[in-house]
This record gives structure tokens, C-alpha cells and sequence, in this order.
């Protein structure tokens, strides 16, 4: 796993979204874009992860930003956990998991004695310019949303 860093040009991607639609990250070109990568759709971490950033649309969008989170779940499966969480930020499926090895987020994970390949949980701040400003990678889910804030109040 090779994962991208600070000063790093953003991989250009375009995947489809929670209402199939193709979202492509030269879009957002002029705003800054957290991509956040989440393992699995309605699971207990990736579900407060993604009700602290519903929670935080508003401070973000003051800040010019937008979400963007993308997890290896087929399309079909996005529209429901927008729907029950009332998310209000796209959510993006890369059941191929080609963006996620573009970012350098998919490999060996560990869990229960068992190792597998899957997403690791990081986010990317991507700036105006589509180039990574900064890779959050120590956070607990309930917590993700304050420490982007946070990290944005402190670089403004």
C-alpha cells in the first residue's frame, strides 16, 4: 500500500453516486474536496463517521468544502444508507476498488486474527487546485468530522 501524501496530485477519478449518477473529482475544481474512504455502507463506524459529517455540512460548506465519501459498496446499496442516515454529501462506489488503490487505501487489514484486503479508513483533503493538502489518518470515527474542522480552522 502505497498511500499518497500531502503535495500529491489528486488521482482524477469518476465513479457513480447514491443516485447513479457519474461524479468525476474535476467537478469540484475552485472548492476544496474531503474524500474520505468508509469500508462498508451501514455498519456501527462507517454510519457515526457519516452522521458527524451530515452533522458538519453546514461549517464545511462555509469553509468551501465538499464530502465526497467513496467505499467499495455497489451503487444499489448507496441510495439506501443515504436515505436512513439522511446523508446529505455524495456518496460514491468503487466496487473495484481502483480509486481506492489510486489513493493507496486498499490492502491487508487484520481483524479478529484474520487478514483480508480491504478500504483503510483515511480521508484527503484535496484543494482548489486538485492537489492533497492534507491526509487525516488518526482519528475514532465518532470523532472524523471535529478533527477535519479543526484542521481547517487552524489552516484558513
Amino acid at each position: 500500500m502505497n498511500t499518497l501524501q500531502a503535495g500529491d496530485k489528486a488521482p482524477q477519478f469518476s465513479l457513480q453516486n447514491q443516485n447513479d449518477e457519474t461524479i468525476s473529482l474535476s467537478d469540484y475544481l475552485g472548492k476544496k474536496v474531503l474524500v474520505y474512504f468508509y469500508p462498508k455502507a451501514m455498519t456501527p463506524g462507517c454510519t457515526v463517521q457519516a452522521q458527524g459529517l451530515r452533522d458538519s455540512k453546514e461549517a464545511l460548506g462555509g469553509l468551501n468544502v465538499e464530502v465526497m465519501g467513496i467505499s467499495p459498496d455497489a451503487v444499489k446499496r448507496l441510495p439506501k444508507f443515504a436515505e436512513k442516515e439522511s446523508l446529505n454529501f455524495t456518496l460514491l462506489s468503487d466496487e473495484d476498488h481502483a480509486v481506492a488503490d489510486a489513493f493507496g487505501v486498499w490492502g491487508l487489514k487484520k481483524f479478529m486474527g484474520k487478514e483480508y484486503d480491504g478500504i483503510h479508513r483515511l480521508s484527503f483533503l484535496v484543494d482548489e487546485n486538485g492537489v492533497i493538502e492534507h491526509v487525516f489518518n488518526k482519528f475514532k470515527t465518532k470523532e472524523h468530522h471535529t478533527v477535519v474542522l479543526d484542521y481547517l480552522a487552524d489552516n484558513k
